[in-house]
């Protein structure tokens, strides 16, 4: 080992039982110098003739959590990870593996070339590469089918969901399971047991169960996975282990790892990774700044979205006082978020017990001077910016000093509403998106005055309730809405042209998206923000509003829907379109595919492009984060602005110009670059 090498793995001895240690914080990945301690260690303790058996643990909070994702592209270094545990499992002596916290991925890996295995109850074992758009690629599906069987295997590998040690037990992943405080000397009185039994190589031992199980598993799955490439491979390696000879299976997987490792896809969502973690951080933001104290919220608007707003907090013990106008809107409001937790409930998500004390700690209010004791204030009622500034202004004068006021807009200017109160530095937008309990993304709109501490905080509450928090600039539609509005505006004009709903609807989902623009018009209301007079009509959509379809909730939108909400095509809304194209003198011609991915996709990564050179999100990837989140953008497609550098810059720009649209300089520059974002 040469000297620059870090030590991260040791050994000790316990009597005949060599302990071989891996250290690495903070998660213990197999970094190269991991991968080298392991291979120098294991081969001093084989050629030691005193010791009989071999304990594998890990030191810190965690077994071996995984790969170093940080290494991944990069040119290799120190030994071969198989290289390493093909010498672990051809080991003369039997070896244990004693793990506690989490062994994933790679983890696990090193743990089913280990003879045996220990783990604590609280641990966890998994392979979530699948979650990463590949597969656990170091004889991973290989050697699973032979210790859990096909059903287990395949179900793993696919879903890439980590098992609880006592399920892994009952499988015969783990062994034994250690106390919880003692798996160090368990580990070793167990390896001393197995002294007499010597090794058992993993892939000795023989594939079992019915292969049947894979295609049940991707009839299942079918939805889920619509568009993916990774659930499929893993199935298809483990599949092979079931006719393939070890060797060969390892060659399959390899082959299979490979593609995907070099796929756009596994890049895509491994950027998601990373930009996920990457948008918690705020630029310009001191690293010392204190977080104000979040002990009680306060929600005004008890409406689909205040009452979902509400159980995210509800949901982590930090109690809620919710505001109405009137009685009836209020209860109702109330009786809907006890309905959705019963359900919840019903379906184990939560014991009836909880549920209570959720219910216990909101309290319902007709006065907004209830919300005097509040931390944060959150005003989730009608998109109006009078209306939003008259409770600004008397949330100015009831609000306690220090607290934050936040509006859930999902477009208005939030320095215009900061201007009713005598503190803008405490007013910011927290745009939570619909339904508000479910979806991840929070868009958090720093105003020109808000406060660096007040920013902050609201990052680390949207963390706190299980959001993925991204930093917005203050302009209409944020980053998701104003990114949305050419998409939406173009398909309109495809309408005109002689495109129909199901048409551009179609392309979308084709694309990974779960829906097409009519299809969310539809389920979020048509006659959202219609200026409800339904003698002036001036577009399509005002005509379909001042019919009354008003999508979903009437029946009938841009479809026609059943009584199961099913939708066929409208002769109704064919018939607008032919009026209005007529009026308009718009020749119908035949609008292909392609054609719909260049108008309504290629002029979202323009405006993105036009969002980052305004300063109104703080990098590209950021508006990946928004629209993988809040608007289902396929997470194998990476978020717009990446997916504009695996389509090609130069292509997206040459197409934009065709169509007669006006380039943003920022795209341009990436364009003549040949570069993505």
């Amino acid at each position: 080992m040469s000297e620059d090498t870090p030590v991260s793995v040791t050994m000790e001895k316990d009597g005949e039982v060599a302990v071989i240690i891996v250290n690495n914080p903070p998660v213990n990945a197999l970094s190269w110098h991991v991968r080298q301690g392991l291979e120098d260690n294991f081969t001093a303790a084989l050629a030691d003739d005193s010791v009989k058996a071999i304990v594998l643990r890990c030191a810190g909070a965690t077994f071996i959590a995984g790969a170093d994702i940080s290494e991944f592209g990069k040119p290799p270094r120190g030994p071969d990870f198989n290289a390493v545990l093909n010498s672990i499992e051809a080991a003369s002596k039997p070896v244990v593996a004693a793990i506690h916290g989490t062994a994933l991925g790679g983890g696990l890996e090193t743990a089913l070339v280990c003879h045996y295995r220990v783990a604590v109850p609280s641990a966890k074992l998994g392979v979530p590469e699948v979650k990463l758009g590949l597969l656990p690629g170091a004889g991973g599906t290989q050697r699973l089918p032979r210790v859990v069987g096909v059903e287990a295997a395949a179900t793993m590998t696919s879903t890439g969901d980590p098992l609880p040690a006592a399920k892994a037990k009952e499988l015969g992943l783990v062994d034994e399971l250690a106390g919880e405080d003692s798996l160090a000397a368990d580990a070793i009185a167990f390896a001393r047991a197995k002294i007499a039994d010597g090794p058992r190589p993993t892939r000795e031992r023989p594939v079992f169960g019915d292969v049947a199980v894979i295609e049940q598993l991707k009839a299942a799955n079918a939805k889920r996975w619509r568009g993916f490439e990774a659930p499929y491979a893993n199935l298809a390696c483990v599949e092979a282990a079931t006719r393939l000879p070890f060797e060969e299976g390892l060659a399959f997987e390899r082959e299979q790892f490979m593609k995907l490792m070099f796929g756009s896809q596994s890049a895509a969502q491994r950027h998601i990774f990373f930009a996920e973690r990457q948008a918690a951080k705020i630029d310009g933001l001191p690293k010392d700044t204190q977080l104000r104290d979040i002990k009680k919220v306060g929600v005004i608007g008890a409406g689909t979205m205040g009452g979902g707003i509400s159980m995210n907090f509800l949901q982590k013990g930090i109690p809620v006082t919710i505001v109405e106008m009137a009685q009836d809107a209020l209860d109702r409001g109330v009786g809907v978020i006890r309905k959705n937790y019963d359900a919840s409930a019903a379906k184990g998500r939560f014991k009836p017990e909880q549920v209570d004390q959720m219910m216990g700690i909101l309290t319902p209010s007709l006065s907004l001077d209830d919300l005097a004791d509040c931390d944060l204030i959150i005003e989730a009622v009608y998109e109006n910016m009078d209306v939003k500034k008259d409770i600004f202004g008397k949330l100015d004068t009831i609000a306690k000093p220090g607290a934050i006021l936040a509006s859930n807009t999902s477009y208005l200017d939030v320095d215009e509403i900061a201007t009713a109160t005598s503190r803008p530095g405490d007013v910011l937008g927290m745009h939570f998106f619909s339904p508000a309990n479910v979806m991840k993304l929070l868009e958090v709109v720093r105003g020109e005055k808000t406060a660096p501490d007040a920013l902050a905080t609201a990052m680390a509450i949207g963390k706190k309730i299980g959001k993925v928090a991204v930093v917005a600039g203050v302009c209409d539609g944020f980053i998701g809405n104003r990114m949305l509005k050419p998409r939406q505006m173009e398909a309109m004009k495809l309408l005109m042209e002689g495109a129909t709903p199901a048409q551009v609807d179609k392309v979308h989902v084709e694309f990974g998206m779960p829906m097409g623009p009519f299809q969310m018009s539809d389920l979020a209301g048509v006659d959202i923000g219609w200026h409800r007079d339904p003698n002036r009509i001036e577009s399509i959509r005002d005509a379909l509003c001042a019919e009354g379809r008003w999508g979903q909730k009437k029946q009938a939108g841009f479809y026609d829907y059943d009584e199961k909400r099913q939708p066929s095509e409208s002769p109704r809304v064919a018939e607008l379109i032919e009026e209005f194209r007529g009026k308009a003198g718009v020749e119908k011609r035949e609008i292909t595919d392609q054609e719909i991915i260049e108008r309504t996709l290629y002029p979202m990564v323009n405006e993105g492009a036009l969002i980052l050179s305004e300063g109104k999100a703080q990098r590209a990837s950021d508006i990946d984060v928004v629209w993988i989140y809040g608007y289902g953008w396929p997470v194998y497609r990476g978020g717009p602005m990446f997916w504009a550098g695996l389509e090609g810059t130069d292509k997206i720009v040459a197409a934009l110009e065709k169509h007669g649209f006006e380039i943003a300089p920022l795209l341009k520059e990436k364009a003549e670059a040949k570069s993505g974002f």
